[in-house]
């Protein structure tokens, strides 16, 4: 009777339920024990560094100068009866002077968006900091080559094509800085 017990808790003599087995291989997310931990496919995550430094500088210095003149004499039999003259003159001195400097550093992953046809690979991703009380949002789009994809799956942001890296401040610190709306009005009718 033990025994009889003993095989029924087995299972053995009963009938098998029908066994299925599942692939550990899975096509669509396989890589080889010696691949590169790079993004390649829709997904995959990108560490991108920014590093994004321009100046411009621009400098007119205008100046003309014009002066014509015409005079006439009416005379008769050796005396002035008439003289007159006209004279134009004009002068415009001008010049302005622009510069612009811009700096940002930061350090954001991204994820692959889409992979073109000829491998580059789309990616775009978003980070926010929160900084006393202030949002300050990075956001990168562009595209990349695989070959300029570090072993350490890192991208510099100068390696981007199409690239569009916005970087926005909100909060108070960030409106006290604007120009109030009728101080921008006032500039627009040039008062």
């Amino acid at each position: 009777m033990v025994s009889m017990i003993f095989i029924a808790a087995c299972g053995i003599g009963m009938p098998a339920a029908p066994a299925f087995a599942d692939s550990l291989y899975k096509e669509s997310t396989y890589r080889a024990l010696t691949s590169d931990n790079k993004a390649y496919r829709v997904g995959d995550v990108l560490t991108v560094q920014v590093f994004e430094n321009s100046t411009a500088s621009t400098s007119i210095d205008t100046g003309t100068r014009r002066k014509e003149g015409v005079s006439a004499e009416l005379s008769k039999n050796g005396g002035s009866l008439k003289q007159f003259g006209v004279n134009v003159g004009g002068e415009f001195d001008g010049g302005g002077k622009t510069q612009r400097s811009n700096k940002l550093l930061a350090t954001l992953s991204v994820a692959v968006r889409e992979v073109y046809s000829n491998g580059d690979l789309g990616v775009s991703g978003e980070q926010a900091l929160m900084v006393n009380d202030e949002v300050q949002r990075v956001s990168l789009e562009g595209r990349v080559r695989p070959q300029d994809i570090s072993d350490q799956n890192v991208v510099i942001s100068t390696r981007l094509s199409d690239a569009k890296i916005v970087y926005v401040g909100e909060g108070e610190i960030t409106d006290r800085q604007r120009r109030s709306w009728w101080r921008r009005l006032l500039d627009g009718m040039g008062l």
